[in-house]
């Protein structure tokens, strides 16, 4: 195997799969898998498949169909409010998507009608973050204008938070979705099948509240995949969080000063040694940079510091191990960095294990919803 690669332990994401939805069933929320991640890779969304999962969540309407046409059987979610461009698409391949626009819900609705079909929408929710979500004071009028649509059903609402700025999940702003849920459902006589509450920011709510209110459901994807409490970086118990290895070589090894010395050209953007760094140490540049993998968000298993990083180089400062030229140095990789590598065409993605297969579950639906 060549470098740099990122090595992909499928049993391991099989068992962070298995692992969080056990934990999340046993308090009555269900549990959407995220793969914009993995780039809605067939061979992991196969392994989250074996964990127990039911619904697979996506951004980009190309990955789902990716995987559609590899065979993955699952329910399919657009996680991101369809493109007007791609709606043909969107209610072809993906079961249900998110969404803020009533414009775009119509055009959902004329080209449902179209194929025959019934395209579930969840109605996304502005609580803070603001990225993307209607307002809490028009979502009576929103979901009233969506159910007289053709083709489309209201089949939940939910919320982001913690994409765009930063802000975390907390008891308000659940009770605040909660408490909208229940008003649309009392005023319409509904029965919703998703309340989302939101993504993997959600684990500290989750495990910090003792009401869940009405929320039944959550869109899982980096903490699943990296077992990290994204708030805080902290491990989740029980789960891997080596479940992927950014492996790259070394090209060159010498002793060189810690500063850069001459006449700045401009502000330096590829170092990350401040100014008063002084001295000599042993650096060694690995064939990786800022096109493949998201240089900040990586950290060497075996010591060393990461001096800066270019396009297409990276400088380690090592400390402990010796480092030759050949050498090939391994990475723990944080969510930005998984999505840059799995994304470039220049780092090779290589599956260490195939999925251990579960045993057969009998809870229907419960993944992707929760129990009555």
């Amino acid at each position: 195997m060549y470098a740099p690669r990122l090595e992909i332990d499928l049993a391991k994401l099989t068992a962070n799969a298995r692992r969080t939805l056990a934990l999340y069933r046993a308090r009555g929320i269900g549990v959407t898998a995220v793969t914009k991640g993995v780039c809605g890779s067939p061979g992991i969304a196969s392994a989250l498949l074996a964990g127990g999962v039911r619904s697979l969540g996506d951004a980009h309407i190309a990955n789902i169909l990716r995987m559609r046409r590899s065979g993955i059987a699952a329910e399919f979610m657009l996680i991101r409010s369809p493109m007007p461009s791609e709606i043909r698409q969107v209610v072809r391949f993906a079961d249900l998507s998110v969404n803020t626009e009533l414009s775009v819900i119509r055009l959902l609705s004329d080209e449902a009608v179209r194929q025959g079909k019934t395209h579930r929408v969840i109605l996304m929710i502005e609580l803070g973050d603001l990225r993307e979500g209607i307002l809490p004071h028009d979502v009576e009028s929103v979901a009233a204008a969506v159910l007289a649509l053709p083709g489309v059903e209201l089949a939940g609402v939910g919320t982001n938070l913690t994409c765009l700025g930063n802000i975390a999940p907390n008891k308000a702003s659940m009770n605040l979705l909660s408490e909208l849920a229940d008003r649309l459902q009392r005023r319409h006589g509904l029965e919703l099948q998703f309340v989302s509450g939101g993504n993997s920011a959600n684990y500290r709510w989750f495990v910090s509240t003792a009401d869940l209110g009405l929320i039944n459901h959550l869109r899982i994807g980096e903490s699943m995949l990296l077992g990290r409490d994204t708030l805080t970086g902290q491990p989740i118990p029980g789960l891997h969080k080596d479940a992927f290895n950014l492996v790259a070589e070394v090209i060159e090894v010498k002793t060189k000063p810690m500063h850069p010395r001459g006449v700045w050209s401009r502000p330096l953007s590829g170092h990350q040694g401040g100014r008063s760094d002084r001295g000599n140490r042993r650096r060694a540049l690995l064939a990786v940079g800022r096109q493949d993998v998201d240089c900040a968000s990586i950290t060497p298993r075996a010591g060393g510091t990461i001096v800066g990083a270019t396009s297409d180089h990276l400088v380690l400062s090592t400390t402990g191990e010796r480092l030759d030229v050949g050498s090939q140095v391994s990475f723990d990789v944080g969510y930005q960095a998984l999505l840059r590598a799995m994304v470039s065409p220049y780092v090779q993605k290589v599956h260490l294990s195939q999925p251990v297969r579960a045993p057969h579950l009998h809870h229907g639906s419960e993944a992707i919803r929760a129990e009555p």
